[in-house]
Formats: C-alpha cells, sequence, structure tokens
C-alpha cells in the first residue's frame, strides 16, 4: 500500500471541516490529514483529533482572485514538502470528497495505490445539490448522501486532486499548471459546497466573505440548487460514462489542462450505494 495523505485550508468552516476530517482519517488515518487554518485568529478546533496535523497560518490578504491563488500557492509548497515522505497528496477543499464507487469494493487507499499515476489524477465532478422542491434543510448528523440524491456532472469539479510528484496547483485546485488531467475509472470528486440554500444565503451575510468579494461567487454558485431543482435527472451510469468520455478528450479553448462539456447541463440521481459514505 502507498503511503498518502490530505490536506485541505479552511476559515470559519467546521461544518465541511468535520465531515472531512471523519471521512479522510476513516480512508488515510488521522495522522495523514493536514489541515491549514487561514489566520491565527482562529484557534484549533475543539473537536479536531490530537492526530490530525494542524497547522494555523497568517491571514492570506486579497480579493477572491488574488487570494485563492495565494492561497494554493502556499498549500503546493507544502504538498512538495510532503511528497518527500509520502507517495500520493490528495489536495481538495473542506467541502470536496474524492469517493471511489462503491460497487467497487475498495477503500480509497487501497484504490489510489493501484492505480498508474505519474503526475496527478482526477475523479469525475459531481456538484451536489439541493432540489428545493422536495429536498428538505441538510442536517450535519446524518450523512448528506442520505439527504441529498441528485448532482449535476461539474467540469469545474473535475479537479487534478491527487498528486504523485511536486507541482503548482491553480487557483482552487482547478488545473495544475503546464500538467494535463487524468480522470479514473471509477473515481468521484463530490462537492458539497451548495447542498442547501439556506447555508448559501447565511453565506451571503458573512463579513469575512462580503470583505473578500464573495458575494458574486456565491450567488452564481447558487445556480446548481437551480439547475438540479428544474431539470429531470437522468440515469448515472449512461451519464457518467459519457460525461467522463467527453471531458478526457474535450478542452476549452482558452485553457488545455481544463476539462470541457460542450457546456452541457447533466443533473443525474445518485445511486443508492453512495448514502452512507458521507
Amino acid at each position: 500500500m502507498k503511503r498518502i495523505c490530505a490536506l485541505t485550508m479552511a476559515r470559519n468552516d467546521d461544518f465541511f471541516l468535520r465531515k472531512w476530517v471523519r471521512y479522510y482519517g476513516d480512508e488515510l488515518g488521522l495522522e495523514n490529514l493536514y489541515v491549514y487554518l487561514d489566520g491565527k485568529d482562529q484557534p484549533r478546533p475543539e473537536w479536531c483529533p490530537e492526530e490530525v496535523n494542524v497547522t494555523i497560518c497568517d491571514k492570506i490578504p486579497g480579493k477572491v482572485v488574488e487570494l485563492d491563488r495565494r492561497r494554493l500557492k502556499l498549500l503546493s509548497g507544502e504538498a512538495a514538502a510532503l511528497l518527500e515522505r509520502y507517495d500520493m497528496v490528495i489536495g481538495t477543499d473542506a467541502d470536496e470528497f474524492l469517493i471511489v464507487d462503491p460497487a467497487l469494493h475498495t477503500g480509497l487507499a487501497e484504490f489510489l495505490s493501484k492505480a498508474s499515476i505519474k503526475t496527478s489524477a482526477s475523479g469525475l465532478g459531481v456538484d451536489v445539490g439541493q432540489h428545493t422542491g422536495c429536498e428538505k434543510e441538510i442536517s450535519s448528523s446524518e450523512p448528506f448522501l442520505s439527504q441529498r440524491s441528485f448532482g449535476l456532472l461539474s467540469t469545474r469539479y473535475t479537479k487534478p486532486s491527487v498528486i504523485a510528484k511536486a507541482v503548482e496547483w491553480g487557483s482552487g485546485f482547478h488545473r495544475i499548471k503546464g500538467h494535463d488531467f487524468h480522470i479514473l475509472d471509477g473515481l468521484y470528486l463530490f462537492h458539497f459546497g451548495y447542498i442547501d440554500l439556506k447555508r448559501i444565503e447565511a453565506r451571503f451575510n458573512d463579513k469575512d466573505r462580503i470583505s473578500g468579494g464573495w458575494s458574486r461567487h456565491l450567488a452564481k454558485r447558487a445556480r446548481t440548487i437551480n439547475v438540479i431543482s428544474r431539470r429531470k435527472a437522468l440515469g448515472w451510469e449512461r451519464w457518467t460514462d459519457f460525461a467522463r468520455t467527453v471531458q478526457t478528450v474535450v478542452r476549452p479553448p482558452y485553457a488545455w489542462n481544463k476539462p470541457a462539456m460542450f457546456n452541457l447541463d447533466i443533473v443525474v440521481r445518485i445511486p443508492e450505494r453512495f448514502r452512507e459514505i458521507v
């Protein structure tokens, strides 16, 4: 089995960070998690297990785009250092979960250990959203996927989340500078940032995010909920295969190392076998 660790950076985001620590801790071991807190005004969370490696950083300055660029530059450097001790590093935001299809009956570490990864690996992006017509407010005490059944197949979240050599991630982990990406069959990146309309509305009133210029970004991302609530959900197996094939060969004209899918909005119903994972 290869040595694999995971890292993330968070600020005032215990809701998702708790899930992130629990999930990746179960998959990789708590001692192989590296959490960076953005700002020394944030203490180490009391709930966070001692085994987790937590680093409290100086607050990263700047508006949305500039801040995220600086954040990923820092995390790319940390990942490069970790690769001196690990075979692979997983880098995600705290609301992103790299999940192996349960139908394969294997854990994340075993799956990645058997994969041929030279530079990076990606899971197919699934942006999970609330269907406002039939799904209630999210509860943190129950698995997210037991409460949410629909996802938008998204090029935005098909990210090179796993790296096997020192590289430089672009903003938001969306690409690796100077390298293409490789989507692994059976691997998905589930994004949960927009699983609840009330949580998005609450973020509009968060002073940190308003001062950082996030209001427009959050409003734009609420589109996921609108699309999922209005479109008919399609079959998982057929359309995830389709999306993986298209994203493997199609690139946007402005970025050859990002996936494209002809701007299609494909909503799928997430199978029951995923319900208890996150």
